[in-house]
């Protein structure tokens, strides 16, 4: 009789829950999957990336979540592969083992200044507002009148868009209550957004630019100059009707009067940050005309947030790409050099880098999950142990957040959501979480 396919999968975001959800949706396809996270909480970045104002795509939660109602998916979290269980141990209990670990590191500019006081990835800054437990942002930060984000993409627009959300918006989200009191109080009254390119080349969606616009807290101001576009470029951009709507849009910006509001948010094209000026603690930064490096410009500014994209890292006993940031793969199977690594798989921005969007995992998943099928005789026919990692665990002291925790700690965050008035309000240290768990501290009811 053929034994069953055990499959481990490390990371709970949407790339990783999409492979368990496609595998264990045929009820004749004999699979089980555990799901490991080394935070005690599952999503990943739809949990602690997407923007808190933005309800309806965070509600994607919801259809991640039924791949738990499946009695052969397990969520193992709050256990860190790599220093609580290493790969190689995984690969030896599981007969596949697919790494959805994502891209956890920031691109750097590779300017100076780049390490001072006041640089810091604009990643830092969404997980401290998003709650992330361990999340490390210096609130002090925000006591200087201009910021600047250096990127063009959505997560851009969402550092700028959160630093201007009122008080009364923030508490329509999740967002913990000491954030909004930051929020609240904190001095920027200028928000620059840099793009090292033209408008043209702008990487955020015309949905997200309409909506930072339609903010009733902040001017948001684009000059038209900074949408002048060489005669070369006016042609191809043309023939790209998306391109042509988002460029449509920042005219329309472009082409209304100020509000006079307190706070502004001001949009600069085709400027690349050359240096970050200061001693120990940046005080201005240093632009040149992408397009004329002769223009030079130093402009103010205490907290500069570069959010110019992720990458991921090397895992313990896991081959990877320096360069590229990923790691090697034919048809989402590991490679070692050139050679297939028997069983291991990856999916998500761990395999293609950080691009697409949520659902885009969907398709990354599926090709993972039929390359895991297509291996599955093979893999079978390798001997392996029936004991549980569950046993190798609970003797290493580790505490595992299993699914049925992780709904208390929901239930936690939907109380302490009712006593301040809202619906949830994410609970962001990981103390608190494990003691609404009821493994830490006082046990939860």
């Amino acid at each position: 009789m053929a034994r069953r396919l055990r499959v481990a999968v490390v990371g709970s975001g949407p790339a990783g829950l999409y492979c368990a959800q496609i595998l264990t949706e045929d009820a004749d396809r004999d699979v089980t999957v555990d799901v490991f996270e080394r935070l005690p909480t599952p999503f990943g970045l739809v949990r602690y990336g997407v923007a808190p104002d933005h309800q309806k795509i965070k509600s994607i939660v919801a259809s991640l979540a039924e791949t738990f109602e499946s009695p052969r998916v397990r969520f193992l979290g709050n256990v860190t592969v790599g220093s609580d269980v290493t790969i190689e141990e995984l690969r030896a209990r599981y007969d596949a083992v697919v790494l959805a670990s994502g891209a956890p590191l920031d691109r750097r500019l590779g300017v100076a200044g780049e390490d001072l006081t006041g640089v810091l990835a604009a990643r830092n800054f969404v997980s401290w507002y998003s709650g992330h437990p361990d999340a490390d942002f210096d609130t002090s930060l925000l006591d200087v009148e201009r910021a600047m984000v250096i990127g063009v993409g959505n997560v851009a627009l969402d550092v700028a868009r959160m630093l201007v959300r009122t008080p009364d918006e923030l508490r329509r989200t999740d967002v913990p209550e000491h954030v909004i009191e930051v929020l609240a109080g904190h001095a920027v009254r200028e928000m620059l957004v840099v793009g090292r390119r033209g408008p043209q080349f702008a990487k955020f969606t015309n949905k997200e630019l309409v909506e930072l616009a339609a903010v009733d807290s902040a001017d948001v101001i684009v000059a038209p100059e900074e949408l002048l576009l060489p005669e070369a470029e006016q042609a191809r951009v043309a023939a790209q009707p998306a391109v042509k709507r988002l460029l449509a849009s920042l005219q329309k910006i472009a082409g209304r009067e100020p509000y006079g509001r307190d706070r502004r948010i001001r949009f600069l094209f085709d400027r690349t940050p050359v240096e970050f000026l200061g001693d120990t603690t940046v005080t201005a930064a240093r632009l040149a005309r992408t397009t004329d490096p002769t223009i030079v410009e130093d402009l103010d500014t205490g907290l500069i947030l570069p959010a110019v994209g992720y990458r991921s890292t090397a895992l313990s006993g896991v081959p990877f790409d320096d360069s590229s940031g990923t790691i090697p793969h034919r048809d989402s199977r590991v490679l070692d050099r050139d050679a297939q690594v028997s069983g291991l798989y990856v999916v998500g921005w761990a395999k293609r880098g950080p691009s697409g969007v949520i659902g885009t995992n969907r398709l990354c998943a599926s090709e993972t999950v039929a390359a895991v099928l297509e291996d599955a005789a093979t893999l079978l026919e390798r001997d392996r142990p029936d004991e549980p990692i569950d046993t190798l665990l609970q003797a290493r002291g580790v505490t595992v957040i299993d699914w049925h925790r992780w709904q208390l700690i929901e239930a936690a965050e939907a109380r302490l959501g009712a006593e301040h008035g809202r619906d949830r309000v994410k609970l962001y240290d990981r103390e608190l979480m494990l003691t609404a768990a009821g493994v830490g501290g006082t046990p939860a009811s």
